[in-house]
Formats: C-alpha cells, structure tokens, sequence
C-alpha cells in the first residue's frame, strides 16, 4: 500500500465513515504529533476530536480534491462541508508516514468565500 493510499483510507474512514476508532487502529502510529492548534497529540485525541466535530456536525463531508505524496509526506487538498449545501472549507492537510504509519500532521484551513475576487474555484 502506498502513503497516500493510507492518508486517503484513514482520512475518508475517520470522517465519512464515522470510524474514527477504525482508522486510528489500521493507520496511526504509536505516537501520533499534531500541529492544528486545537486538537492534542496521540491516537485516543484524534479519535476524541473527531468524534466532537461530527457531534458538532453530524452530517460532515470531506471530499478529497487533490493528493500530492513526496517521500514520507502526503499532501490531501480537500472540500471539508459541515452541513449539507454550504460551501465548505478548503483544507490543505500534510501527513507524515514513517513505517507504514502516519505520525504527523499539519493544516490549513480556509473558509470558501461567497464572493471570489475570481472564478478560478479554490480546487
């Protein structure tokens, strides 16, 4: 199995599946450093975080745009919907693979805009 096959099956059973148990047994490591601001380091705080962001917004969507993998890094570009219909968010998430696991994470997140200065899209 490829990184990025293992970001995308992690990232999509987490969030779309609602299995974030499931995920972070097949895919994290035994440590697990985050660097979004609001979430805490290890496998039990991502289970936890996600598990308050889907009872925050049960009907959450990630559609994954784009990946870019380069050695142990995966890059997801994504369209992160807390509720059906919105815009979403853009999120750029950047996952560190070491052995078979991912160990590292990094995002940025960026709101869609009603109204762009361009008609480019944001994916």
């Amino acid at each position: 199995m490829s990184n990025t096959d293992l970001v995308v099956g992690f990232y999509t059973r987490a969030f779309n599946d609602g299995d974030p148990e499931g995920a972070a047994a097949d895919a994290l490591g035994t440590t697990y450093t985050q660097h979004n601001p609001e979430a805490q380091d290890g496998p039990e705080a991502f289970i936890g975080y996600t598990h308050w962001l889907r009872g925050k917004f049960p009907d959450l969507r990630l559609d994954i745009k784009r990946t870019v993998e380069q050695g142990d890094l995966v890059v997801t570009h994504s369209n992160l919907h807390l509720t059906p219909g919105d815009r979403g968010m853009a999120v750029a998430d950047f996952w560190r693979v070491e052995d078979g696991r991912i160990v590292e994470h990094w995002d940025v997140v960026q709101e869609v805009p009603e109204e762009p200065a361009n008609q480019n899209t944001m994916f």
